[in-house]
């Protein structure tokens, strides 16, 4: 199947509708529609249900759309493995949830350059699910993750163990209402254990999907929150924040996931970098 095809099929998902398919892939809307019919053809099912305000998917769809991603993440690979740059054996592919990148991924990105200048490295961030389902399908080599349910064909390996803890602005002789404290989307355990631990609490005025952002807004506003403890050293340390005394402390551990048919030696070289790294962003 022509790999334009699946990406065609892939940006009317993306937009909704096959007029803005066409725009963003710079081509007709006649030429989007005869991509369609064709994948269409071969699939002997209607992919899309087509009315005045675009384009929704069909069961048959929904079942080809995993698929079809699947397709150009593996053809996107395959280039970047064949054109491979001077000198490199191999590309290492990781990718990581968004909050794992800084500093964790920033210092393995750095130890890899060190110590393995023969690997070419590829990166990505995306969500839990997704980054499992690549490792799955072979277009990722390792995820790193904070919760990583069992798959099979998937080998989890335990990469840190951190822990969650609260944190205020100073100086601590200032009061902070409840309107102060800022919550963050640490994953669904967190939110069932912090739930758990303060049943009365209302809910915070002020949410973050992201804890660095959090950080950066209570440091310049004032606030707390539940951040990991690793990234508040510093902090702490300056004097700019305090641990709240009596709160309680939640475990937040980090893995490395990656297929059983991994290259062993890829993977070992990935693995000795995160180790290195977790140890200096812990």
């Amino acid at each position: 199947m022509d790999i334009e095809v699946a990406r065609t099929f892939l940006e009317v998902v993306k937009t909704g509708s096959f007029v803005g398919a066409a725009s963003n892939l710079h081509l007709t809307q006649t030429a989007v529609s005869a991509r369609i019919k064709v994948l269409e053809d071969r699939l002997e099912r209607s992919l899309f249900i087509r009315n005045k305000s675009g384009a929704k998917l069909t069961p048959a769809g929904e079942q080809f759309f995993r698929f079809a991603a699947s397709l150009v993440h593996v053809w996107d690979r395959a280039r970047s493995t064949v054109a491979l740059p001077p000198g490199r054996e191999t590309v290492a592919t990781v990718g990581a949830e968004l909050s794992l990148w800084n500093p964790l991924l920033r210092h393995w990105m750095l130890w890899m350059r060190r110590e393995c200048p023969e690997l070419a490295v590829r990166t990505e961030i995306d969500t839990s699910d997704r980054l499992m389902e690549c490792v799955q399908d072979g277009t990722l080599d390792v995820a790193v993750l904070y919760a990583a349910p069992k798959r099979s064909g998937v080998v989890t390996e335990l990469l840190f163990e951190e822990k969650l803890v609260m944190a205020r602005t100073t100086p601590t002789d200032q009061p902070l209402s409840e309107e102060d404290h800022v919550q963050i989307d640490w994953g669904d355990e967190f939110a069932a254990s912090y739930q758990a631990a303060y049943p009365e609490k209302p809910p915070a005025v002020t949410s973050f999907s992201y804890g660095p952002l959090a950080l950066e807004y209570i440091l310049a506003t004032g606030g707390s929150g539940y951040f990991r403890k690793g990234i508040i050293r510093s902090y702490l340390e300056e004097g700019r924040l305090s641990l709240v005394q009596d709160s309680p402390e939640f475990s937040y551990s980090a893995y490395m996931v990656h297929s059983t048919r991994a290259d062993a030696d890829v993977i070992d070289r990935v693995r000795r970098g995160l180790r290195a790294s977790a140890e200096i962003a812990t």
